[in-house]
């Protein structure tokens, strides 16, 4: 930059001034003194009469630059005065001043309305700000949607740069898409899904924005989506047969596309009557599948795909009572005990209390192999079904 810029008085097309502020060192206007951006002579202006109401600390101000020195900037405020950029806030707008010449017209915010010199000290990086969160409250206004890259991570959703302004994306208002398809909310493993958007550019709508706050709050979501959802999921009821794609594999069930709008949620748990330790051994993105609507809640669809299937547990009923003796095939350990699955798609729980801790019974049972046991509870309408090896080897004892 060209630190020796000086106002050509004679130029009509910028401030006309009384004295060049650089290399006179010109005060700000004194005693209603005012400067004309259109003519080239100055007025003098009573302020007993009608004037505009000078500006204070905070409010955004604008007028040509007057000068550039290598260590101010000048600004024509008239009628009030004359700007000064310098200090702290020229070396904050050192960016911006290289790229601005005599004449031009800038923004700024008001940080001391006379300094001790008269002048009136404004910052351009603040008034950038400010302009930035005028535009962001008027883009609430308008639902406008830009294109924002992600940052950040958080158990709470993603943080985003707008401008040069931090912004917030919470986790709910991703859209179903992005949503992350998380069992129970596992705080942590919301954080690896959304981890996963890092870098990524994604298109959102400002839903908020608290200047004095420093909240700016974004939205994936379109406006009126979720009372759309709730509006197309009102066609489905319980029972409804339905035919869809899956969309999504995760460890606690497989999603399923039913509309262009909606996917429906088959819990690990409604996948088949037997036990499923890994959804995506049994299921394939992209492959048809049928399933039974098994409840329609705050716009969200529950499915069940064995629920098509022939039920085990009606023929159980009738093959098995309590006090039998039976075999079956340890087939999984959990906090509870051992599963044994005494046919495909019937199993019950062994008691962890018959054995004392956890190491007792897996010495006692292996994963994979047949033992004898005796039904202590059955109850084939619940699904429930417990057994007792102890009892069991009791009753032989005693035999």
């Amino acid at each position: 930059m060209d630190d020796s810029k000086e106002m050509d008085p004679e130029d009509g097309s910028k401030s006309t001034l009384l004295e060049n502020p650089i290399t006179q060192n010109l005060k700000p206007a004194d005693k209603g003194q005012i400067y004309s951006k259109d003519k080239k002579e100055s007025l003098m202006v009573s302020f007993f009469e009608e004037s505009p109401i000078p500006p204070s600390e905070g409010d955004l101000v604008e007028g040509p630059v007057m000068g550039i020195g290598p260590n101010a900037v000048y600004v024509d405020l008239a009628p009030f005065g004359t700007g000064i950029i310098f200090g702290r806030e020229l070396m904050h707008a050192r960016d911006i001043i290289k790229r601005i010449n005599i004449g031009d017209t800038v923004s700024g915010k008001i940080v001391e309305a006379r300094n001790e010199d008269g002048y009136i000290e404004i910052s351009l990086k603040e008034a950038r700000q400010a302009i930035v969160w005028a535009e962001a409250e008027e883009a609430v206004k308008n639902k406008t949607v830009f294109e924002v890259p992600i940052q950040e991570a958080n158990k709470g959703g993603l943080i985003m740069n707008w401008q040069g302004i931090q912004g917030f994306l919470p986790a709910s208002q991703l859209n179903q898409e992005h949503y992350p398809k998380v069992e129970d909310g596992n705080k942590d493993k919301i954080l690896d899904e959304l981890r996963k958007f890092v870098g990524e550019k994604i298109n959102v709508a400002i839903i908020s924005a608290i200047p004095k706050e420093g909240k700016l709050i974004f939205s994936e979501k379109k406006e009126g989506e979720a009372e759309e959802k709730q509006n197309l999921t009102k066609k489905y009821e319980v029972g409804d047969l339905l035919e869809g794609e899956v969309t999504g594999i995760v460890d606690f069930g497989v999603f399923v596309k039913i509309d262009d709008n909606i996917e429906g949620l088959a819990h690990i748990s409604e996948l088949d009557w037997g036990l499923v330790e890994d959804p995506r051994a049994l299921f394939k993105v992209g492959e048809k599948v049928k399933a039974k609507v098994i409840e329609v809640k705050d716009g969200k669809i529950s499915l069940s795909i064995k629920a098509l299937k022939d039920n085990p547990w009606k023929e159980a009923s009738k093959k098995y009572s309590k006090g039998q003796k039976v075999e079956g095939v340890v087939i999984k350990f959990n906090k509870y005990g051992a599963l044994a699955s005494i046919e495909e798609g019937v199993a019950g729980l062994v008691h962890i209390s018959e054995f004392g801790n956890e190491e007792t019974l897996r010495k006692s049972l292996e994963l994979g192999k047949t033992y004898t046991f005796t039904i202590t509870n059955f109850e084939p309408e619940e699904q429930k079904l417990t057994l007792s090896f102890l009892n069991n080897q009791e009753k032989e004892v005693e035999e």
